[in-house]
């Protein structure tokens, strides 16, 4: 299995999982010609995108969805809620093109599973992706870890985890009294701490890379998320039970170099 975020943050979102020359996109919150510009970093071409799945309906996930369906002509799959929601914003599709999934469903040749997450959207998920012998686990967006993150989780090869604030720097930041309540609510973003809270709970022998996403340009670095993620691990003797575990954070505007697992027994 591979992967790679191509933009991450607030100004856009998308991911390209595959395994060989199969692949899918997750949201896609920016505009086409970026999507095929950051995707040629990775060597991996357009027409090798099997569908786009959309994990929640927020502008930053979704504006590129469209425009970038129609040129591709591939589907787009995601809950009825979600539907409901978007797809005033998405322009005019071919009925092939809507695609509703509930809890599990395949793509491109992987299964993913759908794990609720607890976000101010109306059905809003992450996913655990499942390849022949790799498996990949996607939070962003949500305001709090869960027990169903924790069953789904635990153990996958890779990670990419939303570590959007440092709340310390949120309540001391300069966003209005009701923004700081909404990201730090139970139904906003995670931080560093929630994050590492998550990550030291998933992380197993098997894990090897961990990318930390959707980080906040206001409220967070790239540094301090990194050094929060890495102490709360040691701390938690995870990192001394992995000490080839690779930790990076997703780039807000460009593709970081494609991760390719290796093989190993699928969680």
């Amino acid at each position: 299995m591979h992967f790679c975020s191509l933009a991450s943050g607030s100004s856009g979102n998308a991911i390209v999982v595959g395994e060989a020359e199969r692949n899918f996109l997750i949201d896609c919150g920016i505009n086409p010609q970026r999507v095929v510009a950051n995707l040629a970093t990775t060597g991996i071409s357009p027409r090798q995108l099997e569908g786009i799945v959309v994990t929640h309906e927020h502008s930053d996930h979704i504006q590129g969805v469209g425009a970038l369906a129609r040129r591709l002509k591939i589907p787009i799959l995601a809950s009825a809620a979600t539907w409901e929601a978007m797809e005033p914003a998405l322009g005019r599709l071919a009925d092939t093109q809507k695609v509703i999934i509930e809890r599990a469903f395949s793509l491109a040749g992987m299964t993913v599973h759908l794990i609720a997450t607890s976000h101010d959207c109306r059905d809003g998920y992450g996913l655990k992706i499942s390849g022949a012998r790799s498996t990949l686990g996607v939070v962003t967006d949500t305001g709090m870890v869960t027990e169903e993150m924790d069953t789904y989780l635990e153990g996958c090869t890779a990670f990419i985890i939303e570590a959007n604030h440092d709340l310390e720097r949120l309540w001391n930041g300069k966003y209005p009294s009701a923004l700081k309540r909404r990201v730090a609510g139970l139904s906003g973003h995670m931080s560093n701490a929630q994050a590492a809270e998550g990550l030291c709970r998933w992380v197993q022998n098997n894990t090897q890379r961990v990318v930390l996403a959707h980080l906040s340009l206001e409220n967070n670095t790239p540094e301090l998320a990194i050094k929060t993620i890495c102490q709360a691990l040691r701390e938690s003797a995870v990192q001394q039970r992995c000490p080839h575990l690779k930790i990076r954070v997703a780039p807000r505007h460009n593709a970081h170099e494609l991760i390719v697992l290796q093989e190993g027994e699928p969680a």
